[in-house]
């Protein structure tokens, strides 16, 4: 396979299949993380999120399989490799939750909806994959590295729940993790809403499967190439960065998973509108609205970086691998929206 196809472009290949399940799920299976807060708070619904938790449950069953058979290295992995900072993940999720509201979309969701033609969400895209970098790598990166500087695991158990349930039990981290995703599957799918519709379950399945098969993907190809690319999984704050660089110079960046990724969501999410019958051009005709998303999307960026991945790279990524920051992160997101929606619903405008 690599004698054909360069290890860049296989990565690419691999974040554009997995991307183009997460685009369908958004478009044909409503898999939203702001619409799934909204229900949960003000629809009396609590569907979308149990999507999101058989999602985990998932790709959490997946990715310790992956690590049980040998085709993931835990230490691999971004968020077992990296300290954990609470404060950054609760600060970072705030942040992030707060800007997802305003903006009306995460990374994610923004893809997905301009996928459909709403054009306000390409302001969103560009604005947050900037923001990312500033924070990330410009002007504002010293300070974020004074306050939340971002530094290699140096303990021999890496930052993960079933890696210190193993260290203190005994029990084998694949057994620990696998059965933690079952009990989280099981537990979301409890209720007899899910089941009314069958597309529900499915389509949240197909969002834990995108997240373990870019594991296993990025994981061979590093295992086997000889590039010492990274082995990750999807998340949408820095790629969306790393995607408008590849567009302007292309020539002089090689192709990588997360341009694969974004550019997968986007053609699924097409695709799903075209199928819905959902696809149309959409522009703000509201400057104060333009205002408040703008401002929302700058958050996004840099609460992501903060916080070390967004709504997907912690919500998902991350939580697949049990890593300590993603329940934490995740609750903190929703506070963030919660706190964001409110304001809304009050007629609170801050980019005014």
């Amino acid at each position: 396979m690599l004698e054909l196809v360069g290890e860049h472009q296989l990565v690419a290949l691999i974040g554009l299949g997995s991307g183009i399940l997460l685009g369908l799920a958004s478009r044909l299976g409503r898999f939203c993380t702001l619409g799934a807060i909204e229900d949960a708070l003000y629809g009396g619904s609590t569907v979308r999120l149990r999507m999101w938790g058989i999602a985990i449950g998932l790709a959490i069953m997946g990715s310790f399989a992956l690590m049980g058979s040998g085709l993931l290295v835990d230490a691999e992995t971004y968020y077992l490799s990296i300290r954990w900072m609470p404060l950054a993940s609760v600060v970072g999720g705030l942040v992030f939750g707060y800007g997802m509201a305003l903006s009306g979309n995460c990374g994610y969701g923004a893809i997905a909806r301009l996928g459909g033609g709403d054009l306000r969400s390409f302001v969103i895209v560009l604005v947050m994959g900037v923001s990312t970098f500033v924070v990330l790598s410009g002007p504002l990166a010293p300070l974020r590295d004074i306050l939340f500087p971002q530094e290699p695991v140096t303990t021999e158990v890496p930052p993960g729940i079933a890696h210190q349930l193993a260290a203190m039990s005994g029990f084998s981290v694949p057994v620990i993790g696998m059965t933690i995703g079952a009990l989280i599957m099981i537990g979301s799918g409890a209720a007899g809403a899910v089941w009314e519709k069958a597309s529900r379950v499915l389509w949240a399945a197909a969002v834990g499967l995108a997240i373990v098969l870019a594991w296993a993907g990025t994981s061979w190809v590093a295992h086997r190439g000889f590039e010492g690319l990274p082995v990750v999984s999807h998340s949408f704050a820095a790629p969306l960065g790393d995607s408008i660089l590849w567009w302007m110079i292309g020539s002089a960046r090689p192709l990588s998973f997360a341009v694969g990724s974004v550019a997968g969501v986007w053609a699924g999410a097409f695709i799903g509108s075209l199928i819905k019958g959902h696809f149309r051009w959409e522009a703000c005709e509201d400057p104060r609205e333009l205002r408040r998303q703008i401002f929302g999307a700058a958050l996004m960026g840099g609460g992501a970086v903060i916080a070390l991945g967004c709504s997907i790279g912690q919500g998902l990524s991350a939580f697949s691998v049990l890593a300590f920051s993603a329940p934490v992160t995740f609750a903190s997101i929703f506070a963030g929206a919660a706190f964001g929606l409110r304001q809304l619903i009050v007629g609170f405008h801050p980019a005014e």
